[in-house]
């Protein structure tokens, strides 16, 4: 019997580029986020993010050039 779960949505998360992160989800370019909570937020529109859920998970999200505490300011 095969299998019908989804498999969970991969997120990417880029490198910072002056502040900003260029976030994908399943290849899907969908936006820039300057801070943990704008991302959180982005996730959890797009129902690939519980609630409670930590951005540390290596099974949800790839991160790139820094983890979830890497925000260098973004410019005003």
């Amino acid at each position: 019997m095969e299998d019908k779960t989804p498999a969970p949505a991969r997120v990417v998360v880029d490198e910072p580029l002056d502040g900003r992160r260029r976030v994908l989800i399943d290849g899907q370019d969908v936006g820039v986020v300057v801070s943990a909570d704008e991302l959180r937020r982005l996730l959890q529109r797009a129902g690939v993010l519980e609630e409670n859920a930590t951005l540390d998970n290596p099974e949800l999200i790839e991160w790139n050039g820094g983890g979830p505490g890497d925000w260098p300011a973004a410019p005003r």
